[in-house]
């Protein structure tokens, strides 16, 4: 144990960043013993509560994860021995053990220690098989990789902690029903489950880039907790360009978030930050990750080229000297390698901002004809951006109210009507 002291509050914050830190290759480490998620969990947390019942008086462990580890690996030895199943988990795990407990958990001990990190792949695919809802895979990542309680995910999604706690049960029930492998997929398998990793982290960023609901704009927590996932996967997958491009995107984007908000917590849009405000060392790494996925050959892949473009808003020193005729031509191959109605509009914008607005009108008015994004609260906000640079505000207002409506964040929606009563006042002149 550790010599020194503290408060039970300091205590408390260090088994805090512990668990944070260590709880997913603990729990990775427990399913590759147990083949079950479920289990694996609960014997995690067991490993908790005694570290909290401990730590306080004893003090941290040097090595506080191999601790938890080890107390959690007695837990399932002891979990098994009660339900006589301690010989089929030792055939499975190829250990030789004997019935005397001192000789049988050195032997499972180093039975465990080994692979670590494909302990932890394996979890990442778990955790985020397509046979679970995205709202599963989700909360189950973030609860499972994040390190987050039931409590936290609720709250950063705005919604019941019941509602959380089901979707992880439910989750949990399905990956033991369908008897889902612990076990990284090969081939067009692993292909097709890598890109369902990457958009559930990229959902999770999402979220806390620009909240969907809520009183604040952002939640910066979940922009971290993606990125510390997209920086894991980057160590598990150094050869997989389109993880390189994922965490490029991330870096780049995260980037920006301390101007993203004023004071009073207000948004502030791209084009009105203040760029010194901007984190020149997530650029650099986000440079670093993008000119690694490249390198790799994955330049056109979708993570990648929306990693392009923000490097390119992050080489433009002030809004102005944005490179828009670029931007808007790595929007075109984007939306030739992953078309999506999302992706036009913002090439809309792109276009716009490169050849007027008149030009990016068309795009939105097609995109409006489609329907396909008539709930979609950023139709509007563009069409009523474009449409007030062409001094058509009345139309603009109407708009800016339209998308008031359809947004569910409280501060996206006074930014929304404060933009509608400029296009009043800017009319009646």
């Amino acid at each position: 144990m550790t010599t020194g002291g503290g408060t039970g509050t300091d205590i408390q914050r260090t088994i805090d960043a512990v668990w944070r830190i260590e709880s997913p290759r603990l729990i990775a480490g427990l399913v590759r013993m147990v083949r079950d998620v479920g289990l694996a969990e609960d014997f995690a947390h067991d490993a908790l509560v005694a570290a909290l019942e401990q730590w306080p008086a004893e003090g941290v462990p040097r090595n506080p994860g191999a601790w938890l580890m080890q107390v959690a690996k007695h837990r399932a030895l002891d979990h098994f021995r009660r339900h006589k199943r301690v010989e089929q988990k030792h055939v499975e795990l190829g250990a030789e053990l004997d019935a005397r407990q001192d000789e049988v958990e050195p032997l499972l001990v180093d039975a465990l220690d080994d692979d670590v990190g494909d302990d932890l792949l394996r979890l990442v695919f778990v955790a985020c098989h397509p046979v679970l809802s995205t709202d599963a895979r989700v909360a189950l990542t973030l609860r499972l990789l994040g390190g987050l309680t039931t409590d936290e995910i609720a709250r950063a999604y705005l919604v019941p902690e019941p509602t959380i706690a089901q979707r992880i049960v439910r989750a949990k029930r399905t990956l033991a029903k369908e008897s889902i492998p612990f076990e990284i997929p090969r081939g067009p398998e692993r292909a097709a489950r890598l890109s369902s990793v990457l958009d559930v982290i990229y959902l999770i960023f999402n979220e806390g880039y620009t909240a969907t609901a809520g009183g604040d704009w952002m939640r910066p927590s979940l922009c971290e907790d993606a990125l510390r996932l997209a920086r894991v996967l980057q160590g598990l997958m150094p050869e997989e360009s389109e993880v390189h491009g994922l965490a490029a995107l991330l870096e780049l984007q995260a980037s920006r978030l301390r101007a993203r908000v004023n004071a009073a917590g207000e948004p502030v849009l791209l084009l009105d930050q203040n760029r010194a405000h901007w984190d020149h060392i997530l650029i650099a790494r986000g440079r670093a990750a993008l000119a690694r996925a490249e390198q790799l050959g994955g330049s056109a892949c979708p993570y990648a080229l929306q990693a392009a473009i923000a490097a390119a808003h992050a080489s433009a020193a002030t809004g102005e000297d944005t490179d828009w005729p670029h931007i808007a031509a790595l929007y075109t191959i984007l939306a030739a390698v992953s078309p999506s109605p999302v992706i036009e509009l913002n090439r809309a914008v792109a276009v716009s901002m490169a050849f007027g607005p008149q030009a990016g009108l068309a795009i939105v008015d097609a995109l409006v004809a489609e329907g396909a994004l008539e709930s979609y609260h950023l139709l509007p906000t563009v069409r009523g951006d474009l449409l007030m640079k062409l001094d058509r505000t009345a139309e603009a207002r109407a708009e800016f109210e339209r998308a008031a409506t359809l947004t569910r964040n409280d501060r996206e929606r006074a930014l929304l009507l404060r933009r509608a009563d400029e296009a009043a006042a800017t009319s009646a002149s």
